[in-house]
């Protein structure tokens, strides 16, 4: 993979690849669509053992890249946005073994294909009005790089250009984990500030039984997701107070903007929550403060897995759980999680670049 990778993957120099092919969204015009690599491009370009790409069955241009390991894992990511759409990782030992992570829902009265929730990256840049515009949607993604050790990883890197800035977007497979980087390199003479998400929807079989571990002794107070046209819930949705019923035990959630600490070793889930977790920004000033947990693990009571989402380079762990709206996507519960940096911006100076990683991982062999 590109020396640029932050992640474990090193694999011999005659793998490399120098072409690039750009990958449009599927909302690219006619002019654009029709520059799109098709999929058998792409294949000459990057196929290789645990690689392949399927063509966009409604022909917009957004293929999929998928990724296969030795053990059976396997991940599908949609070249048009970065999104990963399915991870399937080993979990049993009995038949194929592998069990779906992610929950998608396809876009109402769309193509199919086209589905919300999976994995994917939120980045965007604040201004000096304290707006923030995405650097991301929109932009037609590059494949820069692939590589594969033949048995036990896979990796794709996408990338892009917005102004002054070259962001790289780095998809990883292993037999018992998943990993999505993105590396932010500022080639301009002014610095960027940047707030960013890798957020995450993770199955679960019923919403009673769903709960996290790993966050106690944290701060967190109630706060609106990232928006992001992949998420299954708007900031609006998420922060909506439920009505109280049979599932609102716990106590109250706090308002917006009101701290408190995770003092439960099991964080349960069944109530709607939109959350940050996170040293206070405030705390931040001093030169001593506690930060967010670097980690915390899922608990599916029914199957009995569970997966850690492991933070790298981000400063802040975000946790929504929809309570009864998760009927609107369908039978199977979820939340959505993963590590931000929402707070406190980011400043990524000239000639400077910044990194920072999710990775998905697994112990349940």
């Amino acid at each position: 993979m590109a020396a640029s990778s932050i992640l474990p993957l090193h694999l011999p120099s005659c793998a490399r690849r120098a072409t690039t092919v750009t990958v449009r969204a599927a909302a690219a015009s006619p002019a654009t669509a029709a520059t799109t690599a098709t999929a058998q491009s792409l294949e000459e370009s990057f196929g290789r053992k645990g690689l392949r790409f399927v063509a966009d069955p409604a022909g917009g241009g957004a293929h999929t890249a998928e990724l296969s390991v030795r053990n059976g894992s396997s991940l599908q990511l949609r070249l048009g946005d970065g999104l990963v759409t399915s991870y399937r990782p080993k979990v049993y030992w009995k038949d194929d073994g592998c069990r779906e992570v992610l929950h998608t829902v396809a876009e109402p009265g769309g193509d199919p294909a086209k589905v919300k929730g999976g994995v994917g990256l939120v980045l965007n840049e604040v201004s000096s009005s304290g707006g923030a515009q995405s650097l991301i949607d929109g932009s037609g993604w590059a494949i820069k790089d692939a590589d594969s050790d033949s048995y036990d990883a896979v990796q794709v890197e996408l990338g892009c250009t917005k102004g002054k800035l070259d962001i790289s977007y780095v998809v990883t497979l292993y037999p018992l984990s998943m990993a999505t980087a993105v590396i932010v390199r500022n080639t301009g003479t002014k610095p960027v500030e940047l707030t960013s998400a890798v957020l995450s929807h993770i199955k679960f079989d019923k919403r009673g039984g769903t709960a996290v571990e790993g966050l106690r002794g944290s701060p967190y107070c109630s706060h609106p997701p990232p928006a992001a046209g992949f998420s299954l819930l708007t900031p609006a949705e998420a922060m909506k107070r439920e009505d109280p019923g049979w599932f609102s035990g716990g106590g109250e959630e706090p308002r917006q903007g009101v701290w408190t600490v995770e003092e439960d070793m099991y964080t349960t889930l069944k109530k709607k929550v939109s959350r940050v977790y996170a040293a206070p920004p405030e705390e931040r000033k001093k030169r001593i403060y506690n930060t967010a947990p670097s980690k915390f693990t899922t608990i599916d009571q029914y199957s009995g897995l569970g997966f850690r989402l492991v933070r790298m380079g981000f400063e802040d762990m975000y946790l929504c759980s929809p309570g009864g709206m998760y009927e609107k996507f369908g039978r199977d519960y979820f939340l959505c999680a993963g590590p931000a940096s929402m707070l406190v911006p980011v400043v990524v100076n000239p000639g400077e670049e910044w990194r920072a990683a999710q990775v998905i991982e697994h112990d349940n062999l």
